[in-house]
């Protein structure tokens, strides 16, 4: 006899407004708690010490999760001059103090040396791996912890609101990049010490905070047995990626993991929508979703002339 599942199948997104003091992976329990749901995931860790928008993926959506991963991101933040912390933000041990002070004319000067494709050293308190271990459990311990310079890409860094102790910044950016790094340099780049105060994520690709909702809200609509309400579709985490409509026939095929030719129009019409991109580390610069009658049936690689499968959606 089968293992049996732990829940109900629930298929979808919830655009979580996670609040602050709260793990990215607790917010994920109380999500897959309050839904029931036998599967959950999310899209990209916030700090406990972070808010805003966390994409949570329950039952067939954590199959999109490897796309989203790798969207652009917006985040609202305020650095504080003054002092810097071990792990760049309010929560760890004082390291450095200045009585240095930026004004606003020199942030708005730096600022442009930290847009586009830049290299940024990740913090030490970070979830990279060294030897098999988190960088933060080496730097709790007391190890040094040394982490190479990464490519990231910020596509706009901009000042919202300046004051002699703290700046507001918004920021727009593609995977990898760390808001704490970027505290760190541009407080040395200016001369001062500094830190992240507070961070709130506005968006994460498809995902905005205008259509987040909070726990609260959540669990009070769970009662009410309307939480479903906020559910977003499937398919929202790839609304950037090619869309193939197919037929019932083909969609058969497709959920057996078969392949499906292409006529050649189809093919080409495809081929001018395809750009870079990966998902999970792989190359997915051909990837489609197939869809049938508007509902998702896969997510496939367009190539030699077939879309071939690889993760069917299995959807009520």
């Amino acid at each position: 006899m089968g293992r049996r599942k732990k829940g109900v199948d629930v298929d979808g997104w919830i655009v979580l407004d996670k609040p602050d003091n709260l793990t990215s992976t607790d917010a994920v329990a109380r999500v897959r708690r309050i839904f029931n749901a036998n599967k959950a995931g999310h899209a990209g860790t916030l700090d406990p010490l972070a808010s805003g928008v966390l994409p949570i993926a329950l039952g067939e959506a954590t199959k999109t999760i490897p796309f989203l991963m790798e969207a652009d991101k917006a985040y609202r933040f305020t650095i504080r001059w003054g002092v810097s912390t071990a792990t760049q933000d309010r929560e760890g041990v004082i390291i450095a103090e200045s009585d240095a002070r930026p004004t606003e004319a020199a942030i708005v000067a730096a600022l442009p040396a930290f847009v586009g494709e830049i290299a940024q050293i990740p913090p030490a308190f970070s979830a990279i791996k060294v030897d098999g271990e988190r960088a933060y459990d080496l730097a709790r311990a007391g190890e040094e912890v040394t982490l190479k310079a990464r490519p990231v890409t910020v596509h706009e860094a901009a000042l919202i609101e300046a004051a002699p102790d703290q700046a507001t910044f918004l920021l727009r950016c593609g995977k990898g990049f760390y808001v704490r790094a970027f505290a760190r340099d541009l407080s040395d780049q200016l001369g001062c010490a500094g830190h992240v105060a507070s961070l709130r994520r506005l968006a994460v690709g498809p995902f905005e905070e205008g259509r987040a909702v909070t726990l609260d809200l959540l669990e009070d609509l769970s009662h009410k047995g309307a939480a479903s309400e906020r559910l977003e579709p499937v398919e929202t985490a790839l609304a950037d990626i090619p869309a193939l409509a197919v037929s019932g026939e083909d969609a058969f095929k497709l959920r057996q993991g078969r392949a499906i030719v292409l006529l050649p129009h189809v093919v080409e019409q495809l081929r001018a929508k395809f750009k870079p991109r990966k998902a999970a580390g792989q190359d997915a610069s051909r990837a489609a979703l197939a869809l049938c009658d508007g509902r998702p049936v896969a997510l496939g690689d367009v190539r030699a002339g077939q879309f071939q499968p690889t993760r069917v959606f299995h959807l009520a």
